[in-house]
């Protein structure tokens, strides 16, 4: 079976498309050159696959010598994207390493009920640079998804959180990205077969819908999700009332828990137009049988509203930040 690229940490390969009469003469000497210095990967008419080691040189040379408009370039194949963006990818290669490493660290972050006992961990991911630098996970998740690396990065985030759940006697929410994905079956055997290995009920893991843009392919959600709810596991909807995170999303994926923006939740107690957003999702939420829970807590005026209004979990500053996961977690 071909290992795709972006699931596994290895050399890029870069596909370079030429077109263009001036161009495309220039491909038997581009040939030559890059299988004498055992960069080139294959070729085929117009498209050369050259490893990544050697791709920034060969962008040198397309800028002296050819004409750039008719070049274009993929990976993984991946849309065609114009070759000016080659140099901008290639700026992200310190993501390959953090990756192949697994330099992930997970901190955790307390969910509680409406008598403020901790119920829940949610797991969020840490990272550091080969410098020691602290990167945010915004940075590192973009930098995976501009080099298609995004289910890679997914990856190890959800099997670093799923090993530190074993100490944790508590239910553990799990971020993942579903559009990472390329088939549930293959790409999410390893989290089934690690939580099995360790022990853990997958009751005991409740996986969270995370996406910044909207999901095109609900089918393929589904799909995910259900294999999910086959093996025992649990799902949420974040940040339902931004993005694709709505009403009508909820309705049709009915998830175990709903997860309301922080947008919604902070000043909640006094603003009208966030209180009537706020029961919409929650209706929403108690008519498919999903646990409420309001994230980004961080006033004790909005949690008293929340929860005399309904919501029944409660996730923020207020009950507490992220910290490591500490080597002993107790079950108090």
């Amino acid at each position: 079976m071909v290992q795709c690229q972006g699931c596994h940490p290895l050399e890029l390969h870069y596909e370079i498309r030429f077109s263009g009469k001036e161009n495309l003469s220039y491909i038997p000497n581009i040939v030559t050159y890059l299988d004498k210095n055992n960069l080139l990967v294959s070729h085929k008419k117009e498209v050369i696959v050259v490893k990544e080691s050697g791709a920034a040189g060969l962008y040198d040379f397309f800028v002296d010598h050819l004409d750039v408009h008719q070049l274009s370039f993929r990976i993984d194949r991946h849309e065609w994207r114009p070759i000016h963006e080659l140099p901008s990818l290639m700026e992200f290669q310190w993501i390959d390493q953090i990756i192949a490493k697994q330099s992930v660290t997970c901190y955790m972050q307390p969910i509680v009920d409406g008598e403020e006992q901790i119920i829940a961990y949610e797991m969020l991911s840490r990272f550091k640079g080969e410098a020691g630098q602290v990167i945010s996970p915004a940075e590192a998740f973009s930098a995976a998804k501009s080099r298609n690396r995004t289910y890679a990065l997914d990856r190890i985030c959800r099997m670093a959180a799923v090993r530190h759940a074993a100490r944790i006697k508590k239910k553990v929410f799990i971020n993942f990205i579903p559009t990472s994905i390329y088939s549930p079956e293959h790409c999410l055997k390893s989290t089934v077969q690690l939580a099995n290995l360790l022990g853990i009920e997958p009751s005991q893991f409740v996986f969270e819908v995370v996406e910044t843009e909207k999901v095109g392919d609900m089918d393929h959600l589904r799909r995910v999700l259900l294999y999910y709810k086959e093996k025992g596991f649990h799902y949420a909807l974040d940040d339902v009332g931004a993005g694709f995170s709505t009403v009508e999303a909820l309705e049709e994926l009915a998830p175990h828990y709903m997860k309301l923006d922080m947008k919604y939740v902070q000043g909640i107690a006094m603003n009208p137009l966030k209180q009537q957003a706020a029961n919409t999702m929650l209706q929403a939420a108690l008519k498919v049988g999903a646990v409420p829970l309001a994230e980004g807590v961080e006033e004790r005026e909005d949690f008293h509203w929340l929860k005399a209004n309904g919501y029944q979990l409660f996730q923020g500053y207020l009950f507490g930040k992220p910290a490591p996961v500490p080597e002993i977690v107790t079950s108090n």
